[in-house]
């Protein structure tokens, strides 16, 4: 018996709890027009690299929600959580799912357009 704060592995069909990714840098510092123009560019290549359509638009769609509204979506969809930032995912047949943090948050170096 664990401590109540304690997490088991995905392996015994436990569900890992999603977070907010941890605070980032970019290279260098950004606008949210470039920020918004990486993630639209992101989207509209991911499912070319491997994957099922719909697991990439559940993540988009868990990506751009609050984190409830995201655990649900995942959860729903069959979205195994590897990183519970949302970085790492795999789907019920084992395809990976990498997403990168600027499509998950803001970097800390954002900054205000003109």
């Amino acid at each position: 018996m664990g401590c109540a704060g304690s997490t088991q592995s995905q392996a015994d069909g436990s569900v890992k709890k999603i977070r907010k990714p941890k605070p980032w840098k970019h290279t260098q510092p950004i606008t949210k027009a470039e920020l918004m123009k990486l993630r639209e560019e992101f989207w509209d290549t991911a499912p070319h690299y491997g994957g099922r359509k719909e697991i990439w638009d559940a993540l988009r769609a868990a990506a751009e929600s609050d984190i409830s509204l995201a655990q649900a979506i995942v959860d729903s969809a069959g979205v195994i959580v590897q990183n519970t930032d949302l970085t790492v995912c795999y789907d019920e047949r084992g395809a990976k799912y990498e997403l990168p943090k600027y499509v998950l948050s803001e970097p800390t170096n954002l900054e205000e357009e003109n």
